[in-house]
């Protein structure tokens, strides 16, 4: 098994990568299992899987309109354990500040430590409207920069629990997103850009960016990370388009924008050719990146590998 930053180093050839979802609560893993049984055929050097805290519903009862605590997916932890010893390919779980104490987060990490698992994401997390309690004394990363330096300091034998000071180091490879379009909570790029350069300098090793469809934007962002001193590996990170409902629910939540021609022949279209709409402009968008010395391009593909399949046959990868 290798870090992020090794299968970077030493790839000769141009690779994917994929990230997935964990099922809801409730479910089971056996469609999930099928999805990695067909992306592991593509010899992906990682597969990302995400991670969830509670979030607050509100539901309208008879009763009137009541606020619940929905409680986060589970299966993270064993999805990785799966994906890294059945499949032979490395796990990189997403670590959140968002829902999880120091406390939780140092023990997650202790169990990924065990487990072999030497990856990790570490990211803040979208609100959801649930602010976990802090009791007995437990305190909370309110920022990823804070969970890169948690990291970090376990990597040089830190921990919060004294009973652990003697524990070995952890070996975390610890990688940070990265917004092409600037994060939403950023007044402009080059602000956005200083506080990425704050959490690579506190420790983080690479970067995987938010989606995007519109090369230009990736080329800008790379230029101007390295024109503020940030050295660090990287990552683009791209979404097939599948359905129509795409064309206005990404640039929603995830506050970016979809290109003119893109958008206009995906509404144009029947809806059962969406996906080979998609398909086509990925297939673009990485033999582009891959043609101007982008070694690694990382796919946001969730629980569906169809959409993947079609476009790795299109790239003969």
């Amino acid at each position: 098994m290798m870090k992020v930053t090794e299968h970077l180093e030493k790839s000769s050839n141009p690779r994917i990568s994929f990230e997935i979802i964990p099922p809801k609560r409730g479910g089971d893993i056996k469609a999930l299992l099928s999805v990695i049984e067909d992306i592991a055929k593509y010899n992906p050097p990682f597969i990302d899987i995400t991670s969830h805290a509670a979030e607050v519903i509100y539901e309208e009862t008879p009763q009137g309109i009541q606020r619940k605590i929905k409680r986060k997916r589970p299966g993270t932890l064993g999805i990785c354990a799966l994906i890294q010893n059945k499949f032979n390919i490395d796990a990189v779980p997403h670590v959140l500040c968002q829902g999880f104490t120091k406390e939780e987060t140092e023990d997650f990490l202790i169990e990924l430590s065990y487990l072999g698992i030497q990856n990790v994401l570490a990211i803040r997390g979208d609100e959801k409207g649930y602010k976990k309690p802090l009791q007995h004394g437990r305190t909370a990363n309110e920022y990823a920069i804070d969970l890169v330096k948690q990291i970090k300091n376990m990597n040089e034998g830190i921990y919060l629990e004294r009973e652990l000071l003697d524990a070995k180091p952890t070996d975390f490879c610890i990688g940070i997103a990265g917004y092409p379009e600037k994060h939403f909570e950023s007044p402009n790029l080059l602000i956005d850009l200083k506080y990425t350069k704050e959490k690579a300098d506190a420790g983080a090793d690479y970067i995987v960016t938010q989606m995007f469809f519109d090369n230009a934007k990736f080329y800008n962002y790379l230029t101007m990370a390295r024109e503020i001193g940030i050295q660090i590996p990287i990552i683009p990170g791209l979404k097939i388009i599948t359905n129509k409902s795409h064309i206005t629910n990404l640039p929603k939540n995830f506050y970016i924008d979809i290109p003119v021609d893109l958008a206009e022949e995906v509404m144009k279209a029947k809806k059962e050719h969406v996906i080979d709409i998609g398909v086509e402009y990925a297939a673009r968008q990485v033999e582009d990146l891959f043609n101007n010395g982008i070694k690694l391009v990382h796919f946001y593909i969730m629980q569906d590998s169809t959409p993947v399949k079609k476009l790795m046959e299109k790239l003969k990868l």
